[in-house]
């Protein structure tokens, strides 16, 4: 005898799991903010931050240098974690919909090494005036564009099948990077500040500012508000095209815009953060065992998970050999890299 949970005690759970994750996040970012060489209370961190945001605040508990720290250093450090997780896991939930396969993934897909390749090229010729916004262009259509040489890669007869899309994938990523790995040497040069470069190949926060944070921010949101609008027809595409097109879908066209979609977000983060690989692939899963398949939670919920998941690794990358730090990518590929190898052999298993 199954058990059939009313909808209305299901939606309640959900709101209830968001809830919890906008807490989470919150709490996780006071925490990275507070940790580091120099430590600073919760309660001060708060302070500092309700002085800049709020004109009538007046009390300042923290001195002059922990509030330079707090407001200048580590919290654009713990918002850049935050939005870049919470892109990542958005744009994998959606692959995972649209090429209805558990182990799509930004990363496994050559997505992130195709943004990688775009911006360094950027960084290392000269392409571009290095404005603040010649990297994140770049970047995209680097991503852009290998997403869509990897889907017309994995095309056997106008059908994507499951085992060429991750041949693919993964063929792209080591060909992407290997021309990556050459414009570093040949950037070698003295001065050319190719250590910076190959930190920010392995993933990492360090660097944030600021001024880093307003493009992925606006990408994030307006992106995740649109394919929300959209999870209907997500919906349905996980299902099979044939459901897709009884809504009156034009199959074809909407997989074009979601890869678009899912380039952007990841191509903007990967120019301020580098290749951090597996988050999308981990989270997506990890958050529909707890809210079903319904993208209308699926993408909000992954967004807040991967974001908790990505501060929750750089807070770990700064303490485990403090004080110095490990690249943030390092240990997402520790964590996602066992995950996607059981992942692979439960679709093996599924395929024999």
């Amino acid at each position: 005898m199954s058990i059939v949970v009313p909808p209305t005690s299901r939606t309640g759970h959900r709101r209830t799991i968001i809830v919890v994750l906008m807490i989470a996040c919150v709490a996780a970012v006071v925490l990275s903010v507070s940790v580091g060489s120099v430590p600073i209370a919760p309660g001060q961190v708060l302070d500092v931050i309700a002085d800049h945001i709020l004109p009538w605040s007046v009390s300042i508990a923290a001195t002059d240098v922990e509030a330079r720290i707090t407001w200048e250093f580590r919290l654009p450090r713990a918002l850049l974690g935050l939005i870049v997780g919470s892109s990542l896991g958005v744009a994998g939930a959606v692959l995972q919909a649209v090429v209805r396969n558990p182990l799509a993934d930004p990363f496994v897909f050559g997505i992130s090494s195709g943004a990688s390749v775009a911006a360094v090229a950027t960084l290392t010729l000269g392409l571009g005036v290095l404005t603040a916004v010649s990297v994140p262009v770049a970047a995209f259509g680097g991503a852009l564009a290998t997403t869509l040489i990897v889907f017309g890669l994995a095309q056997r007869r106008g059908r994507v099948t499951p085992g060429r899309l991750i041949l693919a994938g993964v063929a792209m990523s080591y060909l992407l990077s290997s021309v990556t790995s050459y414009l570093v040497l040949r950037a070698s040069a003295p001065g050319q500040g190719v250590s910076q470069v190959l930190s920010w190949l392995s993933g990492s926060l360090a660097a944030a500012e600021w001024v880093d944070l307003g493009i992925p921010a606006v990408v994030l949101v307006v992106a995740t508000v649109v394919l929300i609008l959209l999870a209907r027809i997500l919906n349905a595409l996980l299902i099979g095209d044939e459901t897709a097109a009884s809504l009156g879908v034009d199959v074809g066209r909407f997989r074009l815009v979601m890869f678009v979609i899912t380039s952007l977000l990841v191509g903007v983060v990967v120019a301020v953060s580098g290749a951090i690989g597996f988050v999308g692939l981990v989270v997506p899963h990890a958050v529909r065992m707890f809210v079903g398949s319904d993208h209308k939670w699926v993408l909000p919920t992954s967004a807040l998970a991967g974001g908790l998941l990505l501060v929750v690794v750089d807070i770990a990358a700064r303490l485990i050999i403090a004080p110095s730090e490990l690249p943030v990518g390092l240990l997402t590929a520790a964590i996602g890299a066992p995950f996607f190898l059981w992942m692979l052999r439960q679709s093996s298993k599924g395929e024999a």
